[in-house]
């Protein structure tokens, strides 16, 4: 019987950038996975037949190419060049195994058309199709004092109390539309629903300050995306937790979770047993452990021409925000291409996903796929949205969150945050690099 501090289940994203942090801080980490592969539910499928035959439809067809130039990730997201993942990364130095493009652009949906989403001073002067003349002005205000804006500087505050005055509160202050308000909230502050106008705007200020600041450092829009997909990222993470002992084995059955006096004790993997303190794991090692809250709707269109009204970029961001739809949650859809390396020349691969609210989930998203037209081949998810029971301190089994709707990482990070303060009883820091000079170090 092997000793570990910690084992994880499930190579997802979550499960290997926990299990490359606490490598990383000194615990002994061995990580399963019953497949063959890394990314679990957010795995990257190449060649393309994979995503054939994981959807069960016949082909592709010779039209789209040679099969092993595509990289299709089955839950894209964004990250916003500023975002606290970003922080992470550059923080690991797991940046050493990927390389980023940026995103070419940012647009949000309104009255059947898609806009550029303007993030700075300039663009909202410039933005004459989503905003009126006295919109620019007053939206550009509101951009200047969230920029300027510090928690810590009372001055910065001109009397909005950012922890007492809500966000429609705010809004009101500035005398922005209806119209500023909803491409602000959802597309800038990248909130996913309207509860954020009745809440502290405190949140809102930096979510906007966020955007901006991501947006100067990678103009024409605020996102990156890894060449090649997000495949290289649960890697990056294994390759740095193997770096500080992590121990991997993958294509290995997950037989029994043994308890002992309520708590996690082993785990029974082809008969063998290995002895653990705390287990990590994503909902489908413990279905036991897990509550459905939803569902979330995805699908992949294989596009060989970029989108209408989007400039003729080769990567973007769309938001179909509620409203505009008579929905409750808002629409995504993530638009990457062979300029990203994830699909043949001349070739686009656009995703569109969000929270289902009928009986009827394609019919839900059919506004965003009429956007896409033609579409050559679809590709139609609909998983359940799972979050875990409790918060494991007491079993010391860790779950993490199924991933959400949206299309970028930030709530995915908050979880990640999260865990790790429940593991380690400790608030996850990101200042400088944590890396030794290890035996494979660049430095030696």
């Amino acid at each position: 019987m092997e000793q570990y501090d910690i084992i994880v289940l499930g190579t997802g994203l979550k499960e290997c950038i926990l299990s490359g942090l606490l490598s990383q801080s000194g615990k002994k980490v061995l990580h399963i996975d019953r497949n063959p592969y890394y990314g679990g539910e957010s795995a990257s499928l190449s060649p393309l037949e994979e995503l054939h035959r994981k959807f069960k439809v016949p082909g592709p067809d010779q039209s789209m190419g040679r099969g092993k130039e595509w990289n299709i990730d089955l839950i894209p997201k964004f990250f916003l060049a500023n975002g606290d993942l970003v922080k992470l990364l550059v923080h690991t130095e797991v940046t050493r195994y990927l390389d980023f493009k940026v995103v070419e652009g940012s647009y949000v949906y309104k009255a059947g058309k898609v806009h550029k989403v303007p993030g700075t001073e300039e663009e909202a002067m410039r933005a004459s199709d989503l905003m009126g003349m006295f919109d620019k002005r007053r939206f550009r205000k509101l951009l200047l004092f969230a920029l300027n804006f510090d928690m810590r500087n009372p001055r910065s505050h001109q009397d909005v109390d950012p922890n007492k005055m809500t966000t429609r509160d705010l809004f009101c202050r500035f005398d922005l539309g209806l119209d500023v308000m909803e491409f602000t909230g959802h597309a800038i502050a990248l909130h996913n629903s309207e509860s954020y106008l009745d809440q502290p705007c405190g949140e809102t200020l930096r979510r906007i300050r966020r955007y901006s600041e991501s947006l100067s450092h990678h103009n024409p829009s605020p996102y990156i995306y890894p060449v090649y997909g997000l495949g290289e990222l649960p890697q990056g993470f294994s390759r740095l937790s193997a770096e500080y002992g992590g121990a991997f084995l993958l294509s290995t059955a997950v037989d029994e979770i043994v308890m002992g006096d309520g708590k996690v004790k082993a785990v029974k993997c082809e008969g063998k047993l290995f002895r653990c303190k705390q287990l990590i794991c994503d909902p489908s090692y413990v279905p036991h452990r897990v509550r459905k809250v939803g569902r979330v709707i995805r699908v992949i269109c294989l596009l060989n021409h970029p989108v209408k009204n989007t400039h003729e970029v080769n990567s973007c961001q769309i938001i179909m925000p509620q409203t505009q739809l008579n929905r409750k949650s808002d629409i995504y859809i993530s638009v990457v291409s062979y300029a990203h390396n994830v699909a043949s020349a001349g070739m686009y691969i656009a995703t569109v996903s969000t929270a289902v609210e009928t009986r009827n989930p394609e019919t839900e998203v059919q506004p965003a796929l009429e956007l896409l037209e033609p579409i050559m081949q679809k590709f139609v998810s609909v998983s359940n949205l799972l979050v875990p029971n409790d918060d494991g301190k007491q079993s010391q089994i860790f779950v993490s969150r199924s991933y959400d709707a949206l299309n970028h990482f930030e709530t995915e990070y908050e979880d990640i945050r999260d865990m790790y303060r429940r593991i380690t009883g400790a608030e996850l820091c990101l200042g400088g690099s944590q890396r030794h000079n290890s035996h494979t170090s660049d430095e030696d």
